[in-house]
Formats: C-alpha cells, structure tokens, sequence
C-alpha cells in the first residue's frame, strides 16, 4: 500500500494514448507540461493543467445533472473507467450521495440492467467453458498485478432481486469500491470476479442483448467442482490475496464458507458480514435505551443467509455473555416464508435446525399449531422487544405488530433490513409514527431523516459497509491465515463503540456514512489486533498501527516515470 502523503512513482513504457487509456495511469487535463513532454501526449489534452481538485468539481457538477439513479451509475462508472483517481476522488468527497448509487440501491438497478448499459469489461468473468484451466485464466487475467483482494460472486442471490446472472458483475465491482475508499487499499490490488454458472431467470436467457453464459445454472457436484477449481486457482495464482464471498444461494453460501474458510483466507460478507453489523446496531440501541442483550426477546423475519448470520451473531454474543445453550434460545425466534422455525416440522435446509425452537418452547408461547406460527402470530405470544427483517417482503411490518412490541417494552428495536429499498419490511416513517417516536430503527438502504413530535430522527444505516472494509483490512494487514469468528464479533464491536453520542442523540444506530474511513479503520484495528491476540498472526501491533496510519492509499496522482 501506498504513503498518502507522497504517492509512489510508477513506471511504464506506455505512451500517448495508451498511456491515456490506461485508468489507473491516467490523469487526464492532470498531465504536467514535463509528463506531457516526456509521454507524447502534446495535442492529445486540451493546453489547460488542472488540479485533481478542479477534476473532481467539474465532474461532480456534470453528475449532478443527471436525475435518474441509474443515469448517475453509468455516468460515474464511466468516471472510473476512464481515471481511477479521480473517480475515487469525488466517491470519497461525496460519500453521502454515490454511496447509494455505487451500492445500495441502485447497483440493484445496474444488475437488473447490467447488459443493456454495459460499456467496458472491468473484472473477470469465469463460466463453466473454462474447466480444467481455471488457474491458466486467472493468471493471464492477473498478469504481474500484485491483487490483494478478490470479490467473488455467482450472481444467484443478489440483494432481495435474486439470479442476475452476468450483472451480478456490478455488485462485485461496487463492493471493491468500498474497500478502496473505505479500506484504503489500492484499486491496482483489487480484483471483482463473476463466476458466471449460467443463470435460471428466463428473461435474461430469452434477452438477445445478455452477456452472460446463456445457460442454466451447474447444480450439484458440477457446481461444486467449479467452486473447488476456482478456490485452486486462487491459492496457486495469488496466494496472498484474500476472498471475500459475496451473493451466493444461502445453502451455497454456507457449504462454501464452511468448506473453504480453513484453507483460503476468506469470508462470506451476506452471513458473516450482515451478522456483525446487525450486532453493532443493537449494541448501540441498547445505549439508547438503557437495555442489555441478555434480557430481549429477538424476532428474526426471514432465514435466509443475512438471518443465518444475524442469528449466529446475537447467539455468540449472548454466550459471550454467560447464558446457556437453553437460555439463548429463549431469547431468539427465527422465522422463515412458512413461519416460526420449530423442530417438530422437517427443513428443506439442514442449517435451519441451528435456528429452531424445541417444541416445548413454541407451546409454552401458544404457537403449538404449525399453521399459526406466521408473523403476526408470534409477535402477539412472543412480545419481542427487537424485530429484525430480513425476508424481501415489503410491508410485512404492519401498525399492529409495531403496537403490540410497545406493549412489551417502552423502545422497541425495529430493523427492516432488506434491501433494496422498496424491499424493506417498513419504513421509518411508518414505523415512528405507530410508535408515537419510541422505536429506535435503522435500515439497510437509505432512508430520508423523518420529523416527529418536533424531533427530527436521522436513520441511520446498517450497511454491512461498515463491517466487510474493515474486517478485510485488519485480516490482511494482520496477516492472519484465516478470518475466524473472533475476529467478526471484533469487527462488529469496533463498529458499533464507533458511533458518536451526537449521532446516537439524533437516533441514529450507526455512523455517518460520510465517516467511513475512520470507522474502518477503528474495525481493521480491533480485527488485526484480535488476530494477534489470538495466535494467527504474524505481525506487530505497532506496524499494524503505522500501516494504519501512514500506508492507507488515497487518489492522489503519482509521479509517473518512463521505462
């Protein structure tokens, strides 16, 4: 990684256009008179130097002319494609407002509409054609580039929107972006990844404009085959890298991470990822109320990978604070489309058994009827005082159930968590006002702030931005061979002490986005620091703490020399 205050100079025998075209070389009307000289690019530019600052202020400008949210994707994708630096310099400038378009929600919209706006190839797509030479792709995609982060999707569950095939691309694409403005790690080091299987959604396969391997989906041991290979390759090809995986079918998602986790530095972010940052939200919604973990009710409303996490989370972090097996499944109630998870009915998923009631449990409660274990059923026996959402069912938070939650506890914790945005379960506006602004609420896409009872209530987000960042950084900063559970419930404490007592004191459950850089690198810390606590790593916290400091890189131009 680079020292921000002086970028490294780098070499390249690339000249005129070539050089131009080059995004992460490129400088654009940035070209000094001497590098102008020196790389023949004298008439390719317009006579004008500008500063990267000017840069950044025109092309703001000109996106701000843009209204519609996927208009503003391309045109700042084209920014990127173009000049990296400068593409970083107005992301991180104006975190606030791109966020929401490089990521949540309208990389929702770029998915859905990946081939119709595509421009450029960035990253690499690997499909079943490949087999058997995976390693040979990867390595003549790589070439000498030193990558130290991966993002690697199958495009099959992406966000609440489901099989995207090929445009799953552009989450992979946007997660790295995130890690270069948050983490600080160089976009030189980033690598996103398709791992284009095919897809099942019949209106891509019947779409003469689709990129995407134009089949249906590898299942059972051909899927798994491709999955090891790929995994192969990574360890041959860049072994120090580490892996982030990102959208896979909750049951792949969980085979893959128990699988692999020991013998690829990796992590699921939709389980692990999701899991911590709904921690790092109730932690700091118990500082708002004065509660404590141990003593909720926990209603999880949806058990797909995100609930999988959550409820992992919640139960390390209850155990953590000394209740038994029995007492901490009292104080967490799953549910799934059929309703509460208890273990007198069968799972098509052999992980829901993790997340089960015993039956004695669900009778004591009054839901002993499997077909009146649904939603608002549970919320009326149960009388949770923390409602998670994590289903893809907008509205399935209703007026009532938000009453019935005041009846049990004066500021109930209510997290409609799908994304995207018209995906989440209620919004705070609603939710604010069935509860006369006693629900303490936060999101997982953007929300505007909401004015009640003369208060104006900002809503904060719970983006597992404020997890995955950091959590990879401190991993590879540490050097650690493995992301273990210690070091995410780290990651979801760092996030959560993060939040300020102002941001707190306006109900917000986790940090300005605008923040982002400081707060991840309180994570990587706490994460890098916990790795060494715990025997996995192979460095010092002072170094750890000088590369946090001094070795984080930002766009900045280099100094650019010839070969």
């Amino acid at each position: 990684m680079t020292n921000p205050q002086q970028p490294a100079a780098l070499k390249t025998h690339k000249r005129g256009k070539e050089l131009i075209q080059d995004p992460l070389l490129n400088k654009g009307s940035a070209f000094t008179k001497q590098e102008r000289d020196e790389f023949m690019l004298h008439g390719l530019l317009p006579p004008q130097q500008n500063t990267l600052e000017q840069q950044a202020r025109r092309a703001h400008k000109s996106l701000l002319r843009l209204t519609d949210p996927l208009d503003k994707y391309v045109g700042l994708a084209a920014v990127q494609e173009r000049n990296e630096h400068l593409f970083y310099k107005i992301l991180m400038d104006h975190m606030a407002d791109y966020m929401p378009i490089v990521y949540t929600p309208t990389v929702g919209l770029a998915t859905q509409n990946y081939s119709q706006v595509f421009q450029r190839g960035r990253g690499l797509w690997i499909d079943p054609s490949m087999r058997g030479r995976i390693a040979e792709v990867l390595a003549a995609a790589v070439g000498t580039q030193n990558i130290r982060l991966i993002v690697a999707t199958d495009n099959e569950s992406i966000l609440g929107i489901g099989d995207q095939g090929a445009g799953g691309m552009a989450i992979s694409i946007g997660k790295l972006a995130l890690y270069v403005a948050g983490a600080g790690i160089s976009p030189a080091e980033t690598l996103p990844i398709s791992l284009d299987v095919g897809t099942n959604n019949d209106e891509l396969l019947n779409d003469d404009l689709y990129l995407g391997c134009p089949e249906r989906r590898l299942t059972g041991q051909a899927y798994t085959d491709f999955i090891n290979e790929f995994v192969d390759a990574v360890r041959t090809v860049m072994p120090a890298a580490l892996l982030q995986w990102e959208d896979f079918r909750k049951d792949n998602a969980l085979e893959i991470l128990e699988h692999h986790r020991g013998e690829i530095l990796s992590f699921n972010d939709d389980i692990q990822g999701t899991g911590a940052v709904t921690l790092a939200g109730l932690f700091c919604a118990l500082r708002i109320s004065g509660g404590v973990l141990t003593e909720q009710r926990i209603v999880i409303h949806g058990a797909g990978a995100a609930g999988l996490g959550i409820a992992r989370q919640i139960k390390a972090a209850l155990a953590e604070a000394g209740l038994d097996a029995g007492d901490i499944q009292q104080r967490l109630a799953v549910l799934d489309s059929r309703g509460l998870l208890v273990d007198d009915q069968p799972f098509r998923d052999a992980y829901k058994s993790e997340l089960a009631w015993e039956s004695h449990l669900a009778e004591r409660h009054g839901l002993s009827a499997p077909q009146h274990r649904g939603l608002e059923e549970v919320i009326e026996n149960y009388k949770p005082t923390i409602l998670i959402g994590t289903s893809g069912q907008p509205g399935a938070f209703t007026e009532s159930m938000a009453k019935t939650m005041m009846s049990a506890t004066e500021r109930p914790i209510i997290l409609p968590f799908s994304n995207p945005t018209h995906y989440a379960e209620a919004t705070p506006h609603d939710l604010l006002q069935w509860t006369n602004g006693k629900a303490l609420v936060a999101t997982g896409s953007p929300f505007e702030p909401v004015s009640y009872g003369g208060q104006t209530f900002k809503i904060g987000q719970g983006n597992n931005v404020f997890i995955f960042p950091g959590l990879g950084l401190g991993a590879l900063l540490s050097g650690s061979s493995v992301v273990t559970d210690n070091m995410v419930s780290a990651a979801s404490l760092a996030a959560a002490e993060s939040v300020t007592d102002e941001e707190l004191a306006n109900g917000m459950l986790f940090p300005e986005i605008s923040r982002l850089r400081d707060v991840t690198i309180n994570v990587a810390r706490a994460v890098a620091n916990k790795a060494i606590d715990d025997g996995f790593a192979n460095t010092t916290r002072e170094d750890i703490e000088s590369r946090l400091q001094n070795g984080l890189w930002q766009p900045d131009y280099p100094t650019i020399t010839r070969i």
